[in-house]
């Protein structure tokens, strides 16, 4: 997938340059630019921006539009000043600079307001399931800086039981959403499946059963799934969660990645699968996803530091695949 998208930019950017190099560049009656120039000029935007999404994050990117275009924009408005017709004639600024107050509010509202995300996986079923728009509270856990992702003003703390978007540990271009299970200096422990916080159990009411069709890239087709729906209640939030007969609390043969991290010495675990324990340290959290035998989270690649912390998701916005679930909130 991430092949294809560069390849895809690649080839908008190579389209936009043969339209710019064939293009007419001076204005046409209508005092317009041609609109092959104007393609040109769009389709190389384009792909520049694919591919350096695809070497870094999606706020830097537009953080580097930002102050290019802004650069832009200002060259454009000095010409407009000494030009006596108060024209701009060079088609690079002039066109170039109208992009600079549409990729400014995106980039606003982006970092510091709401943010989309799409749900990938069934890691968070029965709540969120795949193909879901979501919306990101971006300020619900403080402003932050962009990039460096550092509060400047706090307006919120994250608490157990919230569903966060946060950068993947391993891959922090990638964006993850988990439950927050443990905040820093808790002790979490799941033992035959029974979830405890700080050596308060954490009680679930059966719910039921739940069905579900699962992609398999290995098979190369779905297959179903059937799990126990339980509900569950950590802080100010009651949510259901998934359990699948025959499971143990983690699958030992994928603790790799977290027997290799800092983070080691802070979990015990039992050999045959059967429970975990762990410390959170300080700064950082304890994510788990809802389906609790389908998730590679907290258990497997360790702690989320708070500053990879992205938002406080609350709200379907869409689902092409089922309309019903816009407008459901997230509990």
């Amino acid at each position: 997938m991430g092949s294809n998208f560069l390849l895809a930019a690649i080839a908008a950017f190579a389209v936009g340059l043969v339209l710019y190099f064939k293009s007419d560049k001076t204005r046409q009656a209508n005092g317009e630019w041609s609109g092959a120039l104007q393609w040109g000029y769009l389709l190389m935007m384009v792909g520049v921006f694919g591919v350096l999404s695809f070497f870094m994050s999606f706020t830097a990117v537009l953080l580097l539009f930002v102050l290019f275009t802004g650069i832009v924009w200002l060259v454009h408005k000095r010409r407009l000043k000494s030009d006596a017709a108060h024209e701009d004639k060079g088609h690079f600024t002039d066109y170039m600079s109208g992009f600079f107050p549409i990729i400014l509010v995106v980039f606003v509202l982006r970092t510091f307001v709401a943010e989309p995300f799409q749900i990938p996986s069934s890691s968070m079923r029965p709540g969120l399931v795949v193909g879901d728009f979501i919306l990101v509270n971006k300020f619900a856990y403080g402003i932050r800086t962009p990039i460096i992702n550092n509060v400047v003003i706090p307006t919120g703390e994250v608490a157990r039981g919230d569903v966060v978007v946060f950068n993947y540990p391993e891959q922090p271009s990638v964006n993850y959403i988990k439950r927050t299970i443990g905040l820093p200096g808790d002790v979490v422990e799941y033992k035959d499946k029974v979830l405890s916080i700080n050596g308060q159990v954490v009680k679930d009411t059966p719910a039921g059963v739940y069905e579900y069709q699962e992609y398999v890239p290995e098979l190369g087709q779905n297959v179903g799934i059937k799990a126990e729906q339980f509900s569950e209640t950590i802080g100010s939030h009651t949510f259901d969660i998934l359990q699948v007969p025959g499971y143990g609390s983690y699958e030992p043969g994928q603790l790799a990645k977290f027997n290799q991290s800092a983070f080691a010495g802070s979990c015990e675990y039992a050999p045959d699968g059967s429970a975990f324990r762990c410390t959170v340290p300080e700064g950082h959290y304890f994510m788990m996803g809802d389906n609790r035998d389908n998730s590679s989270d907290s258990r497997y690649w360790g702690f989320v530091s708070d500053k990879l912390i992205v938002g406080k998701a609350f709200f379907v916005w869409m689902n092409f695949s089922d309309f019903s679930r816009i407008g459901t909130g997230i509990r």
